[in-house]
């Protein structure tokens, strides 16, 4: 009997990396980084599932230049929004399942309480609003899914804040980190995780939706600077600073904190406390 076929797009990236190591219990898996499959071009994107016909769609490709998109904003939207479109439109002729991923950057953080699925999004940048309008582009297509929204997210491979903060502290730089945004930093491979073991549930068939994903606990970006020093044995300075005094184009949220709650209800998974996930993610660090 033939295994279901499964295409994980981004494939490279810190998460469909995860992904595509994690997936193949659940089918053959086929993972296209943006050299074999580019989300710009929607030819590329039906032809390739046109021949693929996967049972399962994990879309883990995304423009992430959260400051660059604000001069870019036709280049975001045409792959964090366009592109999922078409994606949710083939899965819906297939009958397959998609599984994408978005961001706490749909909302403005102005809320002092974590966001819960049903609050309404209000993003402050070009970023936010692309991934936004690709949550809302599968929500209208009719497809299967489950879109996990998640947060600060970093593994040891890629450019994240983890190796950001580690390369700086090696070479001997003062460190200036914001210290009035809220989160709850979250490995690429516990998201990964969790959608293999969601995918696993029973009774999934009956669970498509949108869920909030991240690890529990909260910090500020200077509490997890701080954390990442401690855990790799590293001193460097390192300021408190204002997110008014760090240079960026997009306006980031105050409190990107997720309620998980919705996850834990539907499929019983609870990620631990952040700080177990940056000690699991640390062997890693070369």
């Amino acid at each position: 009997m033939s295994r279901p076929a499964i295409l994980v797009t981004g494939g490279s990236g810190q998460l469909g990396f995860e992904l595509a190591r994690l997936l193949p219990a659940h089918g053959e898996v086929t993972a296209l980084d943006r050299a074999k499959l580019d989300l710009g071009d929607a030819d590329a994107i039906r032809d390739t599932l046109r021949a693929l016909r996967p049972a399962l769609i994990v879309n883990a490709a995304a423009y992430t230049a959260v400051d660059r998109a604000e001069s870019e904003r036709d280049a975001a939207f045409a792959v964090n929004a366009a592109a999922v479109g078409v994606l949710a439109a083939e899965a819906k002729t297939l009958g397959a399942l998609l599984v994408h991923f978005s961001t706490d950057y749909v909302f403005d953080g102005e809320k002092p309480a974590p966001y819960t699925e049903d609050d309404p999004p209000r993003p402050l940048g070009v970023y936010g609003a692309s991934k936004l309008a690709g949550e809302r582009a599968i929500a209208e297509s009719g497809c299967r899914h489950l879109v996990f929204r998640t947060s600060w997210v970093y593994s040891p491979r890629g450019r994240n804040f983890l190796r950001a903060i580690l390369a700086a502290a090696r070479e001997g730089r003062e460190l200036r980190v914001v210290d009035d945004q809220r989160g709850a930093p979250t490995p690429a491979h516990a998201i990964a995780q969790a959608v293999a073991r969601a995918l696993a549930d029973a009774r999934l068939a009956d669970k498509s939706g949108l869920y909030h994903l991240s690890m529990a606990g909260a910090t500020t970006w200077h509490g997890f600077a701080a954390a990442i020093l401690e855990a790799a044995g590293l001193k460097a300075p390192i300021a408190a600073i204002r997110s008014e005094d760090y240079p960026a184009q997009a306006r980031r949220p105050k409190n990107s904190l997720l309620d998980n709650a919705k996850l834990r209800r539907a499929f019983g998974i609870a990620l631990p406390d952040w700080r177990e996930g940056l000690a699991a993610v640390m062997p890693a660090i070369h």
